[in-house]
């Protein structure tokens, strides 16, 4: 541990070294992080002043909306303020936060996305029981196994780091901290930790994304023997969910299912589960579903109106 002192901070190239073209990502992801807080906080909005979360879809997804927000808001804030400055600093300390950060919200996304699978399945394979099985109860335990899942996977990665030796060069080829850039920064051997690191993140992002091919397989299966409504309804929110599935599973398991390598991609590919996911949640769910369109109706439309009559 005494060689850690030698860095007390570290470096992002950022993500691109020309200047007109941090410009252009500056006022771009500065767009799409407003629409992140917006949405997200539309949703839970809705659920909330709606009083939709009696029902456990839209509890799960008011809790996916409020991990939204936090996940993205771990770095996205310090990369957009990044883009126009000369020197992208951040401290020790704030990088660790972040590390954990990115894999805590990371992690607690994918259990919460895998627990909404279940719920999908419940209710279309078995919708006379899914009352019974879907109690309040057994979504607020599904709901605190993935905030405890997240917690734990995440204080391993930190974990893994802060015991590693770090005495310079301190540039990271990145625009926030996680485990593969900071791995190529630790000037000891870390081959085991690598190990430890890729068999800790791509076993939950690639087991997760198994059991939810699988569950939405039997699901699709299944819809077969129901009527032409319902099977619209149920494709209907399916789709939206898988859309939302793959747009954040294909991009981090190809950024966490490997050994410890970083490629040129990697800040792109970052770009798809860190702000596109998060931003692109709340229009998949509501452009998708019926019942969370028509309480936004019902509720900003009541305002919009009563607002209008005001004056």
């Amino acid at each position: 541990m005494g060689k850690r002192s030698n860095v007390t901070e570290f470096v992002f190239w950022g993500l691109s070294q020309n200047l007109e073209v941090e410009e252009v990502c500056f006022v771009v992801f500065s767009f799409f992080y407003a629409v992140i807080l917006l949405g997200n906080l539309l949703i839970m909005l809705t659920v909330y002043k709606g009083n939709l979360f009696k029902f456990p879809m839209y509890i799960f997804l008011g809790c996916l909306s409020f991990v939204d927000i936090c996940y993205s808001s771990v770095t996205a804030p310090k990369m957009i303020v990044d883009l126009l400055a000369k020197r992208k600093t951040i401290s020790y300390e704030g990088c660790m936060l972040q590390v954990f950060g990115v894999h805590f919200f990371g992690c607690t996304e994918i259990f919460i996305l895998t627990v909404m699978a279940y719920d999908r399945y419940v209710a279309i394979c078995k919708p006379l029981h899914y009352m019974t099985i879907m109690g309040l109860g057994r979504c607020n335990k599904m709901l605190l196994g993935s905030w405890v899942g997240g917690f734990l996977h995440s204080t391993i990665q930190v974990a893994l780091i802060v015991q590693l030796p770090f005495c310079g060069p301190n540039e990271i080829d990145h625009y926030f901290c996680d485990v593969h850039p900071m791995l190529k920064l630790a000037c000891t051997d870390t081959y085991v930790v690598g190990v430890v690191v890729t068999a800790n993140s791509g076993t939950i992002a690639l087991g997760s994304f198994v059991i939810l091919l699988i569950s939405y397989t039997v699901i699709l299966v299944s819809l077969r023997k129901q009527s032409t409504d319902g099977r619209r309804k149920a494709l209907s929110t399916c789709g939206s969910h898988i859309a939302v599935v793959i747009i954040f599973f294909g991009p981090c398991t190809f950024m966490y299912m490997r050994p410890d390598t970083t490629f040129s991609e990697d800040k792109m590919v970052a770009v798809f589960y860190i702000i596109i996911t998060p931003m692109l949640n709340p229009l998949i769910y509501t452009m998708r579903n019926a019942e969370v369109k028509n309480a936004m109706k019902k509720l900003w439309g009541r305002k919009v109106f009563r607002e209008a009559n005001d004056k």
